[in-house]
Formats: C-alpha cells, structure tokens, sequence
C-alpha cells in the first residue's frame, strides 16, 4: 500500500504490484482498510446489496430509460 487519500469522491487506497512501478488505486470499501460498513454489519449477509447502492442503481436506470409521452391522453383539434 502506497497511501490512503480521499479522492474522485471518495475514499482510495493507493498500491503498487510487485515488480511495477505503476500506482493503482481501488475504493477503500472494497479493502479492510476502512471499518465494515454499519448496513453490511447489521445485515449479517442477507442482503447483498446496501440501500445506497440500490437507490444509486436506480437513479443510473432512470437515466437510461427513453423519455416517454404521457399515455391515454389524446390531444384534439377544436372544430372549424
């Protein structure tokens, strides 16, 4: 481990391969360097997902979901 920064939003830990001088860099809370998270505690491994991640994930989908026109609702000409 080269260092641990707050970066990209987040917190990273910073790293070298043996035999490579390249820096890399990996979230914090995919390492034990951080403490566990209080959801994944909690839930003792029934859930696979945290609540944040899912409402993240939602957001991401309603991004790519094509805008769509209101239906049933019909528009009309008034009569000449």
């Amino acid at each position: 481990m080269v260092g641990f920064a707050h970066t990209w939003g987040e917190h990273r830990v910073f790293f070298r391969k043996p035999d490579d001088q390249r820096v890399f860099s990996l979230p914090a809370s995919w390492t034990d360097v951080e403490a566990p998270d209080a959801f994944v505690v909690m839930s003792a491994g029934r859930s696979v997902f945290r609540p944040a991640d899912l409402l993240a994930l939602a957001d991401l989908l309603d991004g790519l979901r094509p805008p769509t026109r209101a239906r049933g609702v019909r528009r009309t000409m008034p009569g000449m």
